[in-house]
């Protein structure tokens, strides 16, 4: 049976948005089919936001939200009682009660939240070429960097690493060439300034371990409410193709990890993506697919995602036509461009023939919006204009004491505060250049007589195994056919047998990513790395 709690006017099934001539329910069942919240600047989208992730975290849902202007902060914090939350609240039938989420804030650069990483490997070429904004060839030459350290297991966890393997592929770009397609060092080069301007943005904070394990955004507090998870955003919005790429690899991870849900009584996990027309800006075609297909098949996750922007026509039809849960509020039609803008988000919505859609979507005051919601069937409701109920938690942001108290009780506190430097490609490829310089002193001072002419039967093995691998012919010198067959069939042997080790040893040796050295590297949907 339906019950109808007095005090949130939420059910068991439903969410309440908010009431006008009826009130506005986002089913629970049916908001893994995600949805749209959208309106010009001070209009109350946030606020909006904060009501459907109070609703989702009282129905036991997890909650993730990027927090731009740091308004959402108070969604920490118990509400206060004013004089208009009061009436508005009386006047939809309401016992406002004051109410506090529980809330881990979460920061790039660690500064007001616990830091967020995630390592090159799991970012992957498609995404990182996004994010230093590469072009055709380029993106070319780092995706056969990442191919070369699949291939010979050097993780790739921090900047330094991706450094390091940019400098080996151009030491042997002529080598690489003939098996992967032209490698110049000119492009190499470009690449390493675009990594220096993603250094400075803050991109070495963000590359690196403890990576962010997903599963810490999908918990619940002990009253079986929903954790709400804030990304502070203020100072990763300076670098807006920064934080649209990690909110997109977020989205990509959780498609790659989480198992098939089909279509569960709520959600396991909403995740609000505010400013989203960052996401879509200047996307090249093949992204664009990328995205869509995420966005199309994550809800069999048990994931519902939510696009908060200025205006509907600001996300590509395709992603649009994956948004049924919709809340509009208002837009200004000052010039001819903003009138077909409005026209536009008019078209959005289901028809109802009591409203003029179009002049009231000119005529909401702040705190109203036009609402569709999927009903039973799946279908979207005829749109409605209602006034959004007050949120119970407090509206703005929080102080920074209120903001350490918080965090000081956070269920991952400590867990991601300390950097770990594991060793990686860096370190692999530095030993493997000090070995070959030191090789031709030792040799000539007879240091390793013991191992080679000293030692006998193990000397002239030696000897027969150079000759058949190369090792030991003169720098420069090119492999023959026979050479290259026996490394590249060792290599095979040795990736399998290292590969079993290693996926022994898991994340405890290594790094988080110990467990696919050796192994032959999966990547998903967006070319980030699958875990298997």
């Amino acid at each position: 049976m339906t019950t109808i709690e007095s005090r949130t006017g939420d059910t068991d099934e439903k969410i309440l948005i908010g009431k006008g001539e009826q009130p506005a329910w986002l089913t629970l069942g049916l908001a893994n089919r995600h949805g749209l919240v959208t309106g010009a600047t001070g209009t109350g989208k946030t606020v909006s936001l904060q009501v459907m992730a109070e609703g989702f975290a009282r129905a036991g849902v997890p909650v993730f939200a990027a927090d731009i202007k740091g308004d959402l902060s108070g969604i920490s914090q118990a509400g206060e009682a004013k004089d208009f939350i009061l009436k508005r609240a009386g006047e939809m039938g309401l016992a406002f009660q004051p109410d506090r989420f529980s809330t881990v804030f979460w920061d790039v650069f660690g500064e007001q939240g616990h830091p967020v990483r995630a390592t090159v490997s799991e970012m992957g070429p498609l995404l990182l070429s996004r994010m230093m904004d590469l072009n055709d060839v380029q993106e070319g030459v780092l995706n056969i960097a990442f191919r070369v350290a699949d291939e010979q297991g050097l993780l790739l966890l921090d900047m330094k690493d991706l450094r390091a393997i940019l400098s080996f592929i151009a030491e042997h770009a002529a080598e690489l060439t003939t098996q992967y397609g032209n490698v110049s060092k000119q492009t190499v080069g470009t690449i390493q300034r675009q990594l220096l301007v993603l250094e400075n943005q803050g991109g070495t904070k963000f590359f690196g371990e403890p990576a962010l394990a997903l599963k810490d955004f999908m918990r619940t507090d002990r009253d079986g409410r929903g954790m709400i998870n804030i990304l502070v955003a203020d100072r990763l919005m300076q670098s807006p193709r920064l934080y649209a790429t990690f909110l997109l690899w977020m989205l990509s991870e959780l498609f790659e990890e989480l198992p098939e849900a089909g279509d569960p009584p709520k959600p396991k996990l909403v995740f609000f993506f505010d400013e989203a027309h960052l996401l879509f800006n200047d996307a090249p075609k093949a992204l664009m697919d990328k995205i869509e297909q995420v966005v199309r098949l994550i809800r069999s996750k048990g994931v519902g995602v939510y696009f908060v922007t200025q205006n509907p026509v600001d996300v590509p039809d395709k992603v649009l036509a994956q948004l049924g849960n919709r809340v509009q509020h208002a837009l200004r039609a000052f010039t001819p461009r903003d009138q077909k803008a409005v026209a536009a988000a008019a078209q959005t919505f289901r028809p109802n023939p009591k409203l003029d859609t179009v002049k009231a979507i000119t005529e909401l005051g702040k705190g109203e919006a036009l609402v569709s919601f999927l009903e039973g069937n799946g279908t979207p409701a005829m749109v409605e204009r209602v006034m959004i109920r007050p949120p119970t938690g407090r509206i703005g942001p929080i102080t920074p004491e209120e903001r350490k108290a918080v965090m000081a009780s956070s269920p991952v506190k400590g867990k991601y505060d300390t950097t770990i430097d594991s060793e990686s490609a860096y370190e692999v490829l530095q030993k493997r250049v000090a070995g070959t310089a030191a090789s031709p002193g030792t040799a000539a001072g007879g240091a390793s007589g013991d191992a080679t002419a000293g030692g006998g039967v193990l000397g002239q093995l030696t000897n027969i195994v150079g000759t058949i691998f190369g090792t030991n012919r003169p720098r420069g010198q090119r492999l023959s056919t026979g050479q290259l067959i026996a490394r590249d069939l060792t290599r095979s042997v040795t990736t399998s047998v290292v590969g079993g080790v290693a996926g022994k040893l898991g994340k405890s040796v290594g790094g988080q990513l110990g467990g696919t050295v050796g192994r032959a590297i999966v990547r998903g949907t967006l070319g980030g790395l699958l875990r298997r």
